[in-house]
């Protein structure tokens, strides 16, 4: 097995992660503030004013921190994907190391689903861009790759993640769940049928 990377990508600039520990207290403050605005309002519902307001801190003290709107929407982006990173590289099986590669790519496309009504929108709002040369897609395609690897799976591995990896893209899923209907535990199960699918042509 490969080593999993020693710690989680951020998607922020170099020099950006490292703080005083005052200044990254009061950048989780206003973190929290915006996460929970987000579930409670969703991300329209996110501004300087209301995250300012939420926080119990100067608005000033926002645009300081996080420079404007987009800023904000990104450093939230990074912390989540940051949390995503740690579960699946070092938390507790299935998701984490110590379970059979197959249920843990099982695990890993849930867990993406369970985070994706949030995750989508605000990557829509934080306006990222490059995704897919970016390092936090790129963890999660080697990750998923190595588990493909693991599973013995006959294919070019990394055109077969992508192909995994599209089916929980936040865009795809958002257009599922709000215009077609479904369910994340159907398109939970849906993942897991087409992993267990893909990866028995391996076994005959």
């Amino acid at each position: 097995m490969q080593p999993a990377p020693p710690h989680a990508v951020s998607l922020l600039p170099s020099g950006e992660t490292t703080e005083r520990s005052d200044a990254a207290r009061n950048r989780q403050l206003l973190l929290d503030a915006t996460e929970a605005l987000v579930k409670e309002q969703g991300v329209c519902a996110v501004t300087m004013d209301a995250v300012a307001k939420r926080a119990g801190v100067g608005k000033g003290t926002v645009f300081r921190r996080f420079g404007n709107r987009a800023g904000l929407m990104l450093a939230l982006l990074d912390q989540s994907e940051q949390k995503m990173q740690a579960a699946y590289m070092f938390g507790p099986p299935p998701l984490g190391p110590g379970a059979p590669p197959i249920d843990r790519l099982i695990a890993f496309g849930r867990a993406r689903l369970a985070g994706i009504e949030v995750e989508g929108d605000v990557r829509h709002a934080a306006d990222a861009g490059q995704r897919y040369s970016a390092a936090p897609y790129n963890v999660m395609k080697t990750h998923v790759s190595l588990l493909i690897r693991q599973a013995g799976t006959p294919c070019v591995v990394p055109l077969l993640a992508d192909t995994l990896l599209a089916m929980l893209d936040a865009g795809l899923v958002l257009h599922q769940t709000r215009e077609l209907g479904y369910t994340l535990d159907q398109l939970g199960d849906h993942w897991e049928s087409v992993v267990r699918q893909v990866t028995a042509a391996a076994a005959q």
